[in-house]
């Protein structure tokens, strides 16, 4: 044991002394002969690899389960967020199923009848509006596709004319613009009911309006379901211009040159053009 002891404080003493001596017959070998040196250098470095991964295998999975507690971290503030909207979306549906049933039992009392399904038809516009005296569109939709007569015709964000003729393939829609154009309307603002009146100009005037009927420009103009023909609250334009002597002008949502398609609907209504149509086939 005194020996091992004596002969360890050796070697630390004569250490740099060795390391230094090791070194130069390395630097000798490798001039003398080098292939030998770059296979021993091969060798040494494939016997550390292993150990190399071995060391590097922990800060591998170190970091692994660091990214996995992240992942469980964000798991659960997302887990605790939905739990959230969950519970504000529960809220929301019992508050909708009590009104629902609310809304049923109302529709009981006061006999209401569900509004009839309505239905529409595309259609590309082949015609462009006639001259000074005629404002109308042909349409690539006809009978086979449905169409009937008196059907609305939108385009845009308001109603542009309706269905007057209907062919097996095409068919004739009266714009609102027409001299023989003539729509029920309501003023949006004040309730105030008028007709809405073509005069073959860009901008329909407003007719049997109240001396005393408060209009301005900007009031918004809608269908008012006089008539049955069309439903209530299809809008067809702004109050553009209030003159003298009960003159009111009305500039339509869509620019009736500029059509290129429009959506041929049908509500569904018992009355107007269709359901005559449909009354006086039966009546032969």
């Amino acid at each position: 044991m005194a020996r091992l002891t004596a002969l360890k404080a050796l070697i630390q003493r004569f250490s740099f002394l060795l390391l230094l001596m090791a070194s130069v017959a390395l630097m000798m070998l490798s001039r003398m002969d080098p292939a030998f040196v770059e296979h021993a250098r091969a060798r040494v470095m494939d016997g550390f690899v292993p150990i190399q991964e071995a060391i590097s295998r922990p800060a591998a999975t170190a970091a692994r389960v660091v990214e996995v507690f992240v992942d469980i971290a964000e798991v659960y503030k997302e887990n605790k967020q939905l739990r959230q909207e969950n519970a504000r979306l529960l809220q929301w549906k019992q508050a909708a199923l009590r009104l629902d049933a609310e809304n049923g039992s109302l529709r009981s009392l006061l006999h209401y009848r569900p509004e009839p399904k309505t239905s529409f038809i595309s259609a590309r516009v082949i015609a462009a509006p006639g001259g000074a005296f005629l404002r109308d569109i042909v349409v690539t939709a006809g009978r086979r596709e449905g169409v009937h007569r008196g059907q609305a015709a939108v385009a845009g964000a308001g109603m542009v004319g309706r269905v007057v003729e209907v062919g097996e393939w095409s068919s004739r829609v009266l714009l609102i613009t027409d001299i023989n154009a003539r729509v029920p309307v309501v003023l949006d603002t004040s309730r105030q009911r008028a007709v809405l009146a073509g005069d073959n100009s860009d901008q329909p005037r407003l007719i049997y309006l109240p001396l005393d009927a408060p209009v301005s420009v900007g009031d918004r103009v809608v269908t008012s379901g006089d008539g049955g023909l069309f439903p209530a609250g299809l809008p067809i334009g702004v109050v553009s211009f209030v003159g003298d002597h009960n003159i009111v002008k009305v500039q339509p949502m869509v620019d009736m040159g500029r059509l290129e398609h429009v959506q041929l609907i049908n509500f569904g209504l018992p009355g107007g053009l269709a359901g005559e149509a449909e009354r006086l086939t039966s009546l032969k």
